[in-house]
This record gives C-alpha cells, structure tokens and sequence, in this order.
C-alpha cells in the first residue's frame, strides 16, 4: 500500500490518499523513514515485554546463550569430538550462537506478521514492513547485549593464554549483520505472506529453523567439509557469515571468498520474493486470516 497526500479543492484542507502499489517488489524506505518515530515505539515495547514477569528479568539475555553454549560444547565437542579449529571449544561455540541467534530471532519474530498483528492492521494504516523491520531493530538490540557478552568471555580466554585474536576481518561485522538481518526479514516476510493461506507453516517454522541451524556451521567448521563439495554449502547463505565471523573474531578457521559471494546472492534474491509476496498478500490477507 502507497499513501499520497494532496488538497481538497472546496475545503482547502489536507487529506490522504491511500492506494495499493504498481510496483511488484518495493521496499519503502521513505514511508519508513516517515514513520520511525512510530518503529521507535514498536522497538521500545518489544525489548521491555520480552522478559516483562518474569523473575530473572533482563538476566535472560545472558542466561540464554550461555546454557545453549554449555549444552552444546557437552554435547558435540565432549561427546561428539567435533574440531572446533584448535579453539577452546566454549568459545567457539558462543560465537556461532550469538549470531545465529539473532538470525534465528528475526526469522521467528517476523514469520507472523501477518496473523499477530491482523487486528491492528485492520484498524489504521501504516505501511506493513514497520512490523517486520521493528522485529529486526529489536532483536539487534539483544544481539548487541550478547555479543558484548561474547567479547568478554573473548578477553577472558585471551587473559588465560587461550590462542585467540582479532584480526582485520572484524571490518566486515556491519557487512555480516547486515547480511543476517536481510536473510531473517526476507524468509521471515516470506513465511508471513504464506502463513495467511498455510497455516501449517507457523507450526514447521520453529522446526525448519533448528534444522537449518544443524546444517550450518554454527557448532562445526566449515573445514570438516570435503574441498568439492564446499560450494554446495555456499548455496547455504549462513555458512559464508558463519566462518567469516569466526575468523574475525577468534582468528580461527579460514575465509571462503565464495560462500560469501554466493551467500550474498542468495540473501538478495530470497529478500527480493519476499518482498514481492509480501506486497501482494497485503491487499487482501485481512480477507484470508
């Protein structure tokens, strides 16, 4: 939907015209933009609600990735012997953890765009991306939480005598958060707009993530992996943003120029259909939910 505002001839008063939009895939950083203020609220309202009641309160936010942290440094390296590239292995861990957990965050947030904020819609207009964008900014808050976390168990180890470093590709962390939150807004923004005819995808979402989230190289090396067949993982868009951002941070493992370009390519295009689904559904979804 597209607002335009303009002059009522006999009364000489402002009003506002709102009418669907021609063009098949829009991002509408302007309306966006006019709108920030009203993001700004959403922002707000999501970070205080999430643990609101609750008896640790804002502790969750580093209670959770460092029991899922534990979990998995038990299960996988101790059990399992999975390398983790000469690192101590609880670090290697929290690391991926941190960053798809944020992924993972905008992914689920907003995969019910649509059918969570169907009564809403239906009652004042605002572009319908304010929605999906304000899950995004929200989770980015709770990702800038645990990577604060992350860095300090970081110079924990470093104390220690743990060979870890920071290296120069630390450079690319906007480019990697940026890659991150478009994958998660367009999947999400893609699940949302067949959430209003398939209902069965709200129950599969949570499933499909953590699947995903096993076959990325969140808790392995990308190493592990058979040199020939390393481009078939690239099709992969978390993988590149995975292996970069431990080499950025721990000094571990090594940079796949191609699973970076590769996954690049796939992040625009999946944003690209969500976008366009995402603006057809929006005519009519209060029709179907």
């Amino acid at each position: 939907m597209s607002s335009q505002t303009g002059m009522v001839e006999n009364g000489g008063s402002w009003t506002t015209v709102i009418r669907p939009r021609d063009s098949v895939v829009f991002f509408p950083v302007r309306e966006l933009w006019a709108y920030r203020d009203l993001i700004g609220l959403f922002v707000r309202r999501d970070f205080v609600s999430v643990y609101a009641q609750t008896i640790l309160g804002p502790l969750w936010f580093f209670i959770q990735p460092v029991l899922t942290t534990l979990i998995f440094t038990v299960f996988s390296n101790k059990i399992g012997k999975i390398p983790t590239e000469g690192m101590p292995p609880f670090l290697f861990n929290m690391v991926g953890v941190v960053a798809w957990t944020y992924f993972a965050g905008c992914i689920n947030r907003t995969s019910s765009t649509f059918v969570n904020n169907s009564g809403l819609f239906s009652k004042v207009y605002f572009p319908r991306l304010v929605m999906p964008v304000t899950a995004v900014l929200s989770n980015l808050i709770t990702f800038a939480i645990q990577f604060a976390l992350m860095l300090g168990f970081i110079g924990y180890f470093w104390v220690y005598g743990a060979d870890v470093r920071l290296t120069g590709w630390a450079i690319l962390t906007p480019f990697l958060l940026l890659q991150m939150a478009a994958l998660g807004l367009g999947v999400g923004i893609l699940v949302s707009a067949l959430t209003t005819r398939y209902r069965d995808l709200a129950f599969l979402i949570s499933y499909g993530v953590t699947l995903w989230m096993f076959l990325t190289p969140v808790i392995w090396p990308l190493s592990v992996i058979p040199a020939r067949y390393i481009w078939l993982c690239s099709l992969n868009p978390m993988a590149g943003v995975m292996e970069t951002f431990r080499v950025a941070f721990l000094g571990a493992g090594r940079i796949y120029p191609e699973a970076i370009l590769i996954g690049a390519c796939v992040t625009v295009a999946v944003l690209v259909l969500g976008l366009f689904l995402f603006h057809r559904v929006e005519r009519t979804f209060l029709d179907t939910v």
